[in-house]
């Protein structure tokens, strides 16, 4: 674990949106086209489950990705995320309107991601995440960087961190062992 500063944990616990992009986030990265064009991507079931987990306790989720692609909106579909902004090139604005259509302000948001494009948005949001192969630039600007890689448990990670942080991870794992 890295981290820009010592309020981790509260700023994780003053989260109410939390907003991923998708390439080199919920994926590892890799875009896969196949002879006709169509884009493939693959994601990790243990993210998706932490991002059910999430949304159980109350925080909203939101993808903000730079690309267009049929199976985002359908793993958004699948993960019941009715935020979805994709093809957004200005993703300052692209937060800006997830905030107005959720009522959320900056500070009460999580983003999560890894490349440049991605920073106004990090050094906007109140709880900054990316992912170790992430842009350096990118890590040196955020509050947390996980242990696990891009689509390989990231988001799974950050999600139960914010659960943690708010106090709500323990119950959510305890309706399994019931």
């Amino acid at each position: 674990m890295t981290t820009r500063d010592d309020s981790v944990h509260s700023r994780a616990a003053r989260v109410r949106l939390a907003v991923f992009d998708v390439d080199g986030i919920m994926t590892d990265g890799t875009l896969y086209l196949d002879d006709d064009g169509r884009e493939l991507k693959g994601f990790n079931s243990l993210d998706g489950h932490g991002m059910k987990m999430l949304a159980a306790t109350g925080v909203r989720l939101a993808i903000l990705t730079g690309r267009r692609s049929r199976c985002v909106e359908l793993r958004a579909k699948n993960l019941g995320i009715e935020l979805l902004w994709q093809g957004v090139e200005d993703k300052r604005a692209g937060f800006a309107e997830i905030l107005a259509a959720t009522g959320v302000t900056a500070g009460e948001a999580a983003y999560m991601g890894d490349d440049v494009i991605d920073l106004p948005v990090l050094i906007r949001c109140g709880f900054a995440v990316s992912v170790p192969d992430a842009h350096a630039l990118v890590r040196r600007h955020v509050h947390y960087v996980t242990r696990a890689g891009a689509g390989r448990g990231a988001v799974r990670e950050a999600c139960e961190l914010i659960m943690e942080a708010q106090g709500t991870l323990a119950a959510r794992l305890a309706t399994y062992l019931e």
